[in-house]
């Protein structure tokens, strides 16, 4: 099965099944596409049984690969990739996007979740 983002945009219907299932997003950042703001992406993800088997990232301006796959790591470019092991987010930078959905009630819940990250003393 094939799903991608700019049909679903455009208000096609998409279910996800247990088939094999590609999901790609040629312009993945398209808000930032339109304004030049140069953080844009393919994104290509690869799904079995409703799980994520693997994933590809390539970020187009910065001439970056992301690669993931079940069991085995992430990596930049081939190499390793791994998190920090950062465990006070005092000392940890927040990063956060909004998102797309407009609703009333999803601004709401994004604004309080929001609100709460920010009463935590963090950078970002």
């Amino acid at each position: 099965s094939f799903i991608g983002e700019e049909s679903v945009a455009a208000g096609e219907g998409s279910i996800l099944t247990d088939n094999p299932t590609w999901i790609i997003d040629p312009i993945d950042g398209t808000t930032n596409f339109v304004h030049r703001f140069p953080f844009v992406a393919v994104s290509i993800g690869f799904v079995v049984n409703k799980k994520m088997e693997f994933g590809i990232v390539y970020s187009c301006i910065e001439d970056k690969m992301y690669t993931a796959r079940k069991g085995k790591g992430a990596f930049c470019n081939g190499q390793k990739l791994q998190v920090s092991g950062q465990e006070d987010i005092t000392k940890s930078l927040l990063v956060t996007e909004l998102g797309s959905n407009r609703d009333p009630e999803a601004i709401k819940i994004i604004l309080s979740n929001m609100e709460r990250l920010l009463s935590i003393p963090i950078h970002g």
